[in-house]
């Protein structure tokens, strides 16, 4: 399978890395990070709603995003960060809808859902300011 290899791949049951708990965009306690918890942590439940599944998204594009900051340096420009988040959004997404098996309502509806909620972290915590 083609991971993406600045996506970590944890087994089950298994703590984050320290340098995955101390996120600054979202805290330990924030709903993005809960939802993360219950998507990862749990088989999939059909009572999962696509704002969850988008929570836990922009947590990973968000933790997927600062690694990559971490190791290559800050994007250029804003569409640029931002085209990184959608592709991090997209292949938590992914690897959810295989292992889960989401249907494609629920995918889509979370994708846009979770690119907003990525895309407004990324204006609060960059110095990207409103450049679009």
């Amino acid at each position: 399978m083609n991971r993406n290899p600045l996506i970590p791949t944890l087994l089950p049951n298994t703590p984050l890395p320290l340098y995955l708990t101390n996120m600054g965009w979202f805290s330990d306690d924030s709903a993005q990070a809960d939802a993360y918890d219950q998507i990862t942590q749990r088989p999939h439940e059909a009572s999962w709603s696509h704002e969850l599944i988008a929570g836990a998204a922009a947590f990973e594009a968000a933790k997927a995003y600062e690694n990559h900051v971490a190791e290559n340096g800050q994007p250029d420009d804003h569409a640029t960060a931002k085209e990184l988040l959608a592709g991090f959004v997209g292949a938590f997404l992914d690897r959810e809808v295989e292992t889960k098996g989401l249907d494609w309502y629920d995918r889509e509806r979370a994708e846009r859902q979770a690119q907003e909620h990525a895309e407004s972290a990324l204006l609060q915590n960059s110095n990207y300011g409103g450049n679009y």
